[in-house]
């Protein structure tokens, strides 16, 4: 029974950290979040420095928008500190930008297959000629450009990061739309009437990782069965409207910008 509680604890500190940042509108379409809780910019990392004998001026850019080539690092730099003091997580959503506010959100999209992500931006570099940021190994991956190394992106800056969330794991950013609200699933109980709609995936195995990802209340659900089978990442269930809001709130922290409100009933 202890082991039960400690677990359920867990689970809501889990629930509590992520929901530093909540969805909003976007000029584009879709959801973005939005920082209730935004950390400090590292003052430290604002000042011009000097690398191979050129010089970065960082500096607030609101309305940042490039496209360009990323890279990504890994192994050879994890545990490490960033430079905004934070730990590197090779695994976790993060990147290196070289002018851009630290720490501050970015949204990154491969050009080639357009996945997008929203990463947490913590460290200086890249400082190779002709590439716009260097992001994690999970990120990376996200975005299916582990493979080859370096890729096109377009980065967009959102704005100040939340105070936590640097070490967040690994997490896919849809790329298919979301199903509308749906029936009620097979497994959902009497007594659960809200669940949340984290992505929905053309490929059942893209779901199933998402899903993993999430933990123990994310389950894959089959819409639109037939020829053309939707696989819908449920994330659930919640008994009232507001704690399901919360925990919405938290999975488009971790990354997922579309995740719906959905009843079962």
């Amino acid at each position: 029974m202890t082991g039960r509680i400690a677990k359920i604890l867990m689970a809501a500190a889990m629930m509590s950290l992520l929901a530093a940042c909540a969805g909003g509108a976007r000029p584009g379409g879709g959801r973005m979040p939005v920082v209730t809780d935004p950390a400090p910019i590292v003052s430290g990392t604002m000042r011009p420095y000097q690398i191979r004998g050129r010089w970065y001026h960082p500096e607030e850019q609101p309305n940042y928008d490039e496209t360009g080539l990323a890279s990504w690092y890994g192994a050879q730099f994890n545990g490490r500190p960033t430079a905004t003091g934070e730990r590197f997580d090779m695994n976790a959503l993060t990147a290196a930008h070289k002018t851009l506010p630290l720490p501050g959100l970015v949204e990154v999209t491969n050009t080639a297959n357009g996945r997008s992500i929203v990463v947490r931006v913590n460290d200086r570099g890249p400082f190779v000629d002709n590439r716009i940021i260097d992001l994690s190994r999970g990120s990376a991956e996200a975005l299916g450009l582990l493979e080859r190394g370096v890729g096109e992106v377009r980065v967009r800056y959102l704005g100040r990061a939340p105070r936590l969330g640097s070490a967040q794991p690994v997490q896919y950013a849809a790329t298919v739309s979301p199903a509308p609200p749906a029936p009620r699933p097979q497994q959902a109980p009497e007594s659960a009437a809200y669940w949340i709609q984290a992505g929905a995936f053309s490929d059942r195995n893209a779901a199933r990782r998402v899903a993993d990802r999430l933990g123990d209340r994310a389950t894959v659900d089959v819409a639109n069965r037939g020829d053309s089978p939707l696989y819908r990442v449920l994330v659930g269930p919640w008994p009232d409207p507001n704690a399901a809001e919360t925990a919405r709130q938290a999975v488009v922290a971790r990354g997922y910008a579309d995740a719906l409100l959905i009843s079962a009933r």
